[in-house]
């Protein structure tokens, strides 16, 4: 069974033989849950969730430039 790396944790993730890019993996020693972006060799990334791309008001990379503010 090919192996990749966790992104996160750097250690080996057993991916199955057939797997295509686009397919859900989970690494068993930290739980991150990851997808296939690479398959020659086998590359793994973060799964993104769609909830995480919708703004936050608490994320401190939110540009706080008002943008109504007629000061600017």
């Amino acid at each position: 069974m090919p192996t990749a790396i966790c992104p996160e944790c750097d250690e080996e993730v057993y991916v199955e033989a057939d797997a295509e890019q686009g397919d859900k993996v989970n690494c068993e020693e930290c739980g991150s849950d990851l997808i296939v972006v690479g398959l020659d060799p086998i590359e793994l990334d973060l799964k993104v969730d769609s909830d995480d791309d919708d703004y936050d008001e608490d994320d401190e990379d939110y540009d706080s430039y008002d943008y109504d503010d007629d000061r600017y």
